[in-house]
């Protein structure tokens, strides 16, 4: 399950990456919301929750 969950992290890190013109001007928004989801994810983690 921890693997999986990584996996679906850094697929989604990835595709935050403003690689194309018309997604430059998004600015933080994507990479930021997976942050926060990473953020909630390893707190879930450390208080053995998944």
């Amino acid at each position: 399950m921890g693997l999986i969950l990584l996996l679906i992290i850094v697929i989604l890190l990835i595709g935050a990456i403003p690689a194309w013109p018309y997604s430059r001007g998004w600015g933080y928004y994507p990479s930021g919301g997976l942050g926060l989801i990473l953020v909630i994810l390893i707190v879930l983690y450390l208080l053995r929750v998944i």
